[in-house]
């Protein structure tokens, strides 16, 4: 894939994040440009960043109606899983990261020994983000986060990143001219957001920065840091492969619904691979295209995933990417039944959010909302509910 994959729109703010936002001025938004940057440098001299560094930053600062375009247009969301996951996840990739793996093989050391961070797990987002670091964006970091702060649709989440992204032309660790990266104005290899740079970066190389564009390791010890304080937790599982049976209580699949390890096998789930955790391990059974599609068990560390990137189709193959890299074998795609077009979908949610349930924006992507509905919908119905909308479902609906 050639365009870096952001999680800008959907990334949960972390606790700095907070400390960062001025409650008077976090959601003042739209109007004059010039009157925005003004309050912008005066939230950002109040806490305590030089006005030099505030006018230096904002300087040439202008909006980009691009990132605006990208910003309401994320269709790569509305393909299915296994689109999805065979198109970011090549054998070209696979081989990539592996070579990263044995390349960086002592700071992926250090990031387990340090963060618990499985170099699987890093080396994916890694990949998926950037490719590695070769695909790591074009738009002016400060520009784009101006745009997105400017803009009235998320301010509470973009002005605190540009507070931070001004911090850090202070700093000399962002050259607002020439700093460059995605749409959303992550920056790096891993494609981390100015608020999170500045509280989880990591100078892994010892040159007295931290230069996630231009230094793998940086990168590497940065991400795993991040990922711990997301609540990753060390020596557990987060994604396997397993074969379920045809009869099974198709209702209590999904995010949400999970059961301890031992509850499942006694249903007749097996693990494809290897064998399953301790009983007593909690797991909610993933069915990314239905019942006849792939299956996984998805373990707590999963969670960690969401907090990335809110994107089921994301994190899925995100953690599927990971477990690959790690020695798994690649899934079995099985034989999942038909799915909806684009107006398809979108007719599904206007009927679903008619009948009450909460779908959300109606943009004809299979989001949580959407799949908790679809599943509702179907045990009504008397259909196997495993919260994948088909062609079947929506003739019943209509």
């Amino acid at each position: 894939m050639k365009t870096p994959i952001t999680r800008s729109a959907v990334k949960i703010l972390g606790a700095l994040s907070i400390a960062l936002a001025s409650p008077s001025l976090a959601a003042e938004c739209g109007g004059n440009l010039g009157q925005f940057l003004n309050s912008v440098k005066q939230e950002a001299v109040s806490q305590g960043i030089s006005a030099r560094a505030a006018n230096r930053a904002l300087a040439n600062a202008a909006i980009d109606n691009k990132v605006l375009r990208r910003d309401r247009a994320q269709g790569v969301f509305k393909l299915t899983f296994l689109e999805f996951s065979r198109r970011v996840i090549s054998q070209n990739r696979m081989d990539h990261g592996r070579r990263n793996m044995a390349k960086y093989a002592a700071t992926f050391d250090r990031a387990e020994r340090e963060y618990g961070v499985p170099r699987a797990v890093i080396t994916a987002f890694w990949g998926l983000e950037t490719d590695f670091g070769a695909v790591q964006g074009d738009f002016n970091t400060i520009n784009a986060l101006v745009t997105l702060s400017h803009d009235c649709r998320r301010p509470e989440l973009f002005r605190p990143e540009l507070i931070a992204a001004i911090r850090m032309v202070e700093n000399g660790d962002l050259d607002p001219v020439r700093t460059t990266g995605a749409w959303a104005g992550e920056i790096g290899q891993v494609q981390m957001l100015p608020v999170d740079i500045l509280q989880f970066g990591v100078d892994a190389d010892g040159d007295g920065q931290v230069r996630l564009k231009a230094s793998a390791p940086d990168a590497i010890l940065t991400g795993a840091n991040f990922i711990r304080h997301l609540g990753w937790q060390a020596g557990q599982p987060w994604l396997q492969e397993v074969v379920v049976p045809s009869d099974l209580d198709w209702q209590n699949t999904g995010l949400g619904k999970a059961l301890p390890v031992g509850e499942w096998s006694a249903r007749g789930v097996e693990a494809r691979e290897g064998s399953l955790p301790s009983n007593d391990m909690s797991a909610a059974l993933l069915l990314p295209q239905g019942r006849n599609g792939p299956a996984f068990l998805a373990y707590p560390n999963f969670s960690i995933y969401l907090e990335w990137n809110k994107s089921f189709i994301y994190t899925t193959s995100a953690a599927y990417f990971a477990t690959r890299l790690a020695g798994a074998s690649r899934y079995d795609a099985g034989n999942p039944d038909p799915g909806l077009s684009d107006a398809q979908m979108k007719n599904l949610q206007r009927i679903l959010a008619g009948k009450g349930h909460d779908v959300g924006k109606i943009d004809g992507i299979l989001g949580a909302g959407t799949r908790a509905a679809v599943q509702k919908e179907q045990l009504r119905l008397g259909m196997p509910a495993d919260a994948w909308p088909t062609p079947q479902l929506l003739a019943r609906l209509q």
